[in-house]
């Protein structure tokens, strides 16, 4: 496939989003529109948007390329995720909007303290822009791998393209404009993974049934495991690390909140969370089960797979196994699904700076859109550097680096928003950032120890312990009890 073309459809998708940036940024560019889209968000628009933020240009290449090395155990995690998602629509959406909250974290600041507040804010600035870098990075990648290189095209300018696009886009309308273009990119991603298992279905000469019948007869198609507890895999550990992780990688998280907080009302922001987190579990699938097609089409052609699980589906689309044109959809597919997690990260990140960090509310409205379009830069170039160094030190699968990211920088953030809705006590303010860099220190090193003298390894339970540590680091320095349920969040 000429690599021009590829270029050219690249162009063009980017101005059908420049277009929706630019109808919607006409309407209102102020920092209220930013951060929360003025409160008017259509609900059903947010969670088709938000199924794309979650699913990222990671999910798009890693999930069906991890069937390899543990079959469709990952679907215990995905059936966690849903009750996850209705533990954050049950808790802490009736708690945020109560507040009226624009960044999450104040609830801490009100609960606990100034540094504790600042604690929060700063592990998930931490968490995220690592997590959305690393997502954004892959991507980037492949494209550089595909499509620039043919032209020694550097990587780093391949990376800062690819930044000024994203930034281009969202530096006006904010969470105004990615609550529609991220609902576009979805659509796509969607569609395009649609049409690629479309497409091993007519090179493996079936039919719809042989399909599913195929995906059934599989040895790959195992989703539970029940037998080996030592495995990272067992349900028990994929089921609670699922729930946890998505209590604090969608509930404790300013990306995926503040679409929720844009909706009108706090039934609507419900709403919105339960057929998102339903509507995550059969796309979830459909990527779990390309995996296993590819892996049984590999078997019949005696086609040799790459080293990296990652390069699996990218290898597919661009070898002409499965058709020239396929690689077309697959570069809309990823692009879709790569940025449409990155735009609203950059925007939720230039938010909890600007609110948390800065303390923009208090300035006159013009100098603090001045700040705001100031951080929005300084933050995309953060990015930027911070994929390059991904790219240096990164030797394992893209999404269980995120995922173990996770665990060790949101577990202060489950342990501090746990101990705010589950007690009335107060920690003493002054050692709530000691408690939080504590606790995954703690954490890496039992895993060391662990690992050392008994063989295992923590997985992603290792959330769960993590905020466990924060949460009893916080009981044993209370200073006193809270009697004001509001601000407790009871």
């Amino acid at each position: 496939m000429n690599s021009y073309i590829i270029l050219l459809i690249i162009a063009a998708y980017f101005g059908l989003l420049l277009l929706i940036a630019s109808i919607t940024g006409k309407k209102g560019s102020g920092n209220e529109a930013f951060f929360l889209g003025n409160r008017k968000s259509p609900w059903y628009i947010v969670a088709l948007g938000m199924i794309g933020t979650s699913i990222s240009g990671v999910t798009f290449v890693s999930v069906p390329g991890m069937v390899r090395g543990m079959d469709m155990t990952y679907m215990q995690m995905v059936f966690g995720f849903f009750f996850g998602y209705i533990i954050v629509a049950k808790v802490l959406l009736p708690l945020y909007y109560r507040l009226n909250l624009t960044s999450i974290y104040t609830y801490l600041e009100s609960r606990m303290g100034n540094r504790a507040y600042k604690t929060g804010a700063s592990f998930f600035l931490l968490s995220k822009t690592i997590g959305a870098a690393a997502r954004l990075y892959l991507v980037v990648l492949i494209l550089q791998t595909y499509v620039f290189a043919a032209w020694n095209i550097p990587f780093g300018v391949t990376v800062a393209g690819s930044i000024l696009l994203i930034w281009l886009y969202t530096y006006r309308g904010g969470v105004k404009t990615i609550i529609w273009t991220d609902t576009l990119q979805t659509i796509c991603f969607i569609a395009m993974l649609i049409v690629i298992i479309w497409q091993v279905k007519d090179v493996m000469h079936t039919d719809s049934r042989g399909l599913v019948q195929t995906l059934i007869e599989s040895p790959h198609f195992r989703i539970f495991e029940f037998s080996d507890w030592h495995s990272t895999q067992h349900f028990i550990k994929q089921f609670l690390s699922g729930i946890f992780i998505v209590i604090v990688m969608t509930g404790l998280d300013q990306d995926m909140m503040q679409k929720n907080l844009s909706c009108k009302t706090l039934k609507e922001s419900q709403k919105n969370m339960y057929w998102y987190g339903f509507a995550f579990t059969p796309v979830n699938f459909l990527f779990l089960s390309l995996g296993v097609l590819l892996l049984t089409l590999a078997g019949r052609l005696n086609i040799a797979l790459p080293a990296l699980n990652d390069d699996i589906l990218p290898m597919y689309c661009t070898s002409g196994i499965l058709g020239e044109s396929i690689l077309i959809f697959f570069t809309i597919g990823i692009i879709a699904a790569a940025f449409s997690s990155a735009d609203s990260a950059l925007t939720a990140l230039t938010t909890t700076f600007c609110v948390d960090i800065l303390g923009i509310h208090k300035e006159e409205a013009q100098k603090a859109k001045k700040t705001r379009l100031k951080v929005h830069l300084l933050i995309s170039v953060l990015f930027a550097l911070i994929i390059i160094i991904f790219k240096a030190i990164n030797n394992r699968s893209v999404i269980d680096a995120i995922y173990m990211i996770a665990s060790y920088t949101y577990g202060p953030l489950l342990g501090l928003f746990s101990f705010g809705l589950f007690t009335r006590m107060v920690p003493r303010d002054k050692l709530v950032p000691y408690i939080c860099i504590a606790s995954p220190v703690i954490c890496y090193v039992a895993d060391k120890l662990v690992f050392a003298y008994t063989g295992y390894r923590f997985g992603y339970e290792i959330l769960m312990i993590n905020g466990l540590l924060t949460f009893m680091g916080l009981w044993l320095t209370t200073s006193k009890t809270k009697n004001n349920i509001h601000d407790n969040g009871n």
